[in-house]
Parts: C-alpha cells; sequence; structure tokens
C-alpha cells in the first residue's frame, strides 16, 4: 500500500490534548459509484487524457496534508484503475451503493474498514478529507490549506466555495410567480454594495475526524468555507460539464507549461528546440504506440502492382533503441493488416499487435494494451499510449499516460494528457522516448496496493 506520504491508518480517538505532539493521521476518502444516471461511467471519463477517479486520487496524493487516500467504491473498474493510480481501495457494499446512499454513509464505512483491517491499522485519525471525483480541477494547495486550518483546531469543518453576488429567484405562489430568495425585488443594490455569498463546489470537505462520527454529518462544530477560482468550481453533472472541464483543464496546462518555460528562461536554462524541458518528463515503465500516423505520416505508396510502402523516421527507430536500451518494454500496436508493420516491429525488435480493428476475439486496441500490459506485469498508469486518431481512443483512455503526436485528430487530442511538438512520421516518437527517458533520471516509482474488503454497514442518509 502506497498512501503518498508513507503513512498507515489507525483508529478514531479522542482530540489531541494541547501541548502534546499531535500523532495522528489525514485520510482523504474518495467515493465513486459504478451507476451513474446522467453520465454512464463517468467516474471513468477523462479530463484532459485522466480519469476523474485518478485526477481526484492524484489532488489527494500531491497534498503534504494527506498521508492516506482511499477509494470506496462497489465497480471493479474503478477499484482496478484506482489500486494503479496508489489509492487504498474499500470495496462498498450493496446497500451503500444506491442512488439513494449518502457520501457521508461511504466516508463512514471507509473509516470503519481501514480501522478494522490489520493491513492498514496504526496511527489514529486525526481530519478526514471527503473528495469528491466529479470535480475534476482540485488544487492540491487548497487541500492543504483546508485541511491545515482543521489541523490546528481553528474550525471544525472547511468546504470548498465561491463567492457569488447573485440575485436568487424560485417558484412563489401562484399569484406572485417567481420571489426573491436572497434579495428583496423591490431592493436592487449594487455588486460592490452586497456582502458576498458562498456557493458550495462539491469538491472537497475537509472534516475534525472525531466530530464527524459523532455528527454523522459532513457540516458540524465551527464551520468555514475555503474560497477556490470560479473556474475551478466545475461539477461534473451532465456531458456539457464534461467538455467544459476539458476546455479549463487544457487552458491550466498551457498555463502551467508557460509559467515554466518562463520559469527556465529566468534561470537561465536553455530549454532547446524540443518540448522536453517545457512540458517535463513522461514517468511511465512501458511505452506501446500507434504505426500508421505515429511511425509514419499517414501516408502510403503504392506501386503498379498495388503493393504499399510506408516512409519511417530514422530518428524514432533510434529512440526505440534507446528505450529497449534502458530496458523499457515497448509494443506496436496497430489496426493496419500490412505485413509491413511486424516488419518495422521486428527489425526494431519490439513486440507488436497488429490487425486489432474491434471485429475479432481481440477486441478493440484497449482490450489488447490491457491484456499486455498485465502478461508484462506493468500497471496501466504507469504506461504511456502515443497515437493519433480516433480508433486510439479505447487505449488512451486506460492508460496513465495518453500522449498524441502533434497533428493528431480532435478528438484524440481531446483525450490526451500530453500532446508532443512533434508530427506523426517526423521525430514523434523519439519526443516520446526523450521524455520517457528524461523521467528515468528520476528514478522508477513502485506503487504498493491494497484492498480493504466490504465488511461494514452504516446508515442510508441523502443522496449522493
Amino acid at each position: 500500500m502506497d498512501s503518498g506520504r508513507g503513512a498507515s491508518a489507525g483508529g478514531v480517538e479522542d482530540a489531541v490534548p494541547a501541548g502534546v505532539p499531535d500523532e495522528t493521521i489525514t485520510v482523504a476518502v474518495i467515493p465513486a459509484r459504478g451507476g451513474s444516471k446522467g453520465i454512464v461511467g463517468k467516474n471513468l471519463r477523462t479530463v484532459g487524457g485522466v480519469p476523474l477517479i485518478v485526477r481526484a486520487i492524484r489532488s489527494a496524493r500531491d497534498a503534504r496534508s494527506i498521508d492516506l487516500v482511499v477509494v470506496s467504491t462497489d465497480d471493479a473498474d474503478i477499484a482496478r484503475t484506482a489500486m494503479e493510480a496508489g489509492a487504498v481501495v474499500v470495496r462498498r457494499p450493496v446497500e451503500l451503493s444506491g442512488d439513494t446512499a449518502s457520501s457521508e454513509s461511504a466516508v463512514a464505512h471507509a473509516l470503519d474498514a481501514i480501522v478494522s483491517d490489520p493491513a492498514t491499522a496504526g496511527r489514529p485519525i486525526g481530519a478526514v478529507v471527503l473528495i469528491q471525483a466529479t470535480s475534476p480541477l482540485i488544487d492540491p494547495l487548497d487541500l492543504d490549506e483546508a485541511v491545515g486550518r482543521v489541523r490546528s483546531r481553528d474550525v471544525d469543518v472547511v468546504f470548498s466555495a465561491t463567492p457569488t453576488h447573485s440575485f436568487l429567484w424560485r417558484d412563489g405562489e401562484a399569484t406572485e410567480g417567481v420571489v426573491g430568495v436572497n434579495h428583496d425585488r423591490s431592493s436592487r443594490p449594487r455588486r460592490q454594495d452586497r456582502a458576498a455569498e458562498y456557493r458550495e463546489t462539491g469538491a472537497f470537505y475537509a472534516m475534525d475526524a472525531v466530530g464527524f462520527r459523532a455528527a454523522s454529518h459532513r457540516f458540524f462544530g465551527t464551520v468555514a468555507v475555503h474560497l477556490v477560482p470560479e473556474r475551478h468550481a466545475i461539477e461534473i453533472d451532465v456531458p456539457a460539464d464534461l467538455e467544459l472541464a476539458r476546455a479549463v483543464a487544457a487552458i491550466d496546462e498551457a498555463d502551467t507549461a508557460e509559467a515554466d518555460t518562463a520559469e527556465a528562461d529566468t534561470a537561465g536554462v536553455a530549454t532547446g528546440d524540443s518540448d522536453i524541458d517545457r512540458s517535463g518528463p513522461i514517468l511511465v515503465d512501458a511505452v506501446v504506440t500507434d504505426f500508421d500516423g505515429v511511425h509514419t505520416d499517414d501516408t502510403a505508396f503504392v506501386d503498379e502492382d498495388g503493393r504499399e510502402s510506408v516512409r519511417v523516421h530514422r530518428g524514432d527507430g533510434h529512440g526505440v533503441r534507446l528505450l529497449r536500451a534502458a530496458g523499457i518494454p515497448v509494443l506496436i500496436l496497430s489496426a493496419e493488416r500490412n505485413g509491413v508493420v511486424a516488419a518495422r516491429a521486428a527489425k526494431l525488435q519490439v513486440d507488436v499487435v497488429h490487425g486489432v480493428d474491434g471485429d475479432d476475439t481481440r477486441g478493440d486496441k484497449g482490450d489488447v494494451l490491457r491484456a499486455w500490459a498485465e502478461r508484462i506485469g506493468v500497471p496501466l498508469e504507469r504506461i504511456a499510449y502515443l497515437g493519433n486518431d480516433v480508433g486510439d481512443l479505447p487505449a488512451l483512455d486506460i492508460v496513465g499516460w495518453p500522449v498524441v503526436v502533434a497533428d493528431a485528430h480532435p478528438a484524440a487530442r481531446a483525450a490526451a494528457r500530453v500532446v508532443l511538438s512533434t508530427a506523426g512520421g517526423a521525430g514523434a516518437v523519439r519526443e516520446l522516448a526523450d521524455r520517457v527517458l528524461s523521467g528515468r533520471a528520476i528514478g522508477p516509482t513502485t506503487v504498493h496496493r491494497a484492498v480493504v474488503p466490504a465488511e461494514h454497514s452504516t446508515d442510508e442518509r441523502r443522496s449522493s
């Protein structure tokens, strides 16, 4: 098990007296049911090429104040994805998995399971953070500030919110029409003359663990808000929310890349012609690529006898050799049935599966990639897939690092975590190889995983 900080979880005890060192830990619980009415498979949908559940786990693991990240789920695919991302999984029982089950019931059940399981027993839990996977733009620094206020005993609960000065209305009696909720309709004060109100974003709730146990609810004692940017307050309920989150995530990532470049320039660090320094290393243990449009420029030469040939980039071949020399497994996974794919893979001395178009028992590219990953023993979270078109989506959607070439189809770009600066057939594979090898300089990460069984139940409360 990897908690992100090397700490283990434990039982809930009384608050630590003043003046005594706090030996408790903070646990993040992410409820993620498999069923979803508005968007099928919502928690596994991607934003910035990363599943929603993985984005939530990464935000929690990147927060310095959180010691253990737990996902509560009834879904096997979510459980597998969460474990590959480094979370501990608590199997949620059926009675806590329906549409009427509350998030509080999932948190309480997860805490019970953690306390009773020998693998996670240890230090007591001082604070618990309820994180919603359907809020994909959570900044770890916001989590740290919220947890800090709870751990300092300044307040009992801190939840994410945005300020609003909106005039709200609701339906009144038939003779009234609509009536003002937070204002008198006869008075229209200016924005600057009105005190701000706070809109709950639903992203996170940091709570004192003992207080939560006693109240069985997320709001108790002294409650405070932690303000987050309006653009980070998106909650995924309908497909349009998903598209909006993807657009905002792309803006955030572009801003981050620009800031990193500016910082490197200020420090006098040369970024060179490639994107590697500006966008950073790709931390994986295996690489899978498409062939047409990736190793090639997606064109083919046909002679008078109907024989096809393609042009490849020698730099790509050298990049593949560098990956092999570093002990990184490589697979070429293609829908193309032409023997040129197997011939190129043989020359590069890498694994190959081609003719994968979803029309046979092997399934689509995602199915084949998953089977290959299991065979070589590398978690999907630690695999980079390089593609260029809609046929690559099943593979892009399941790996930790979905990557596309610069001239990729818009649908593939929308699913990508990384868009390379190089087009297909022009050295894109070499660019990916360089960034993967740059990550190896940092050092591989071993992810330990654990599953806590569902053995506890709590009362169902409000809909979640």
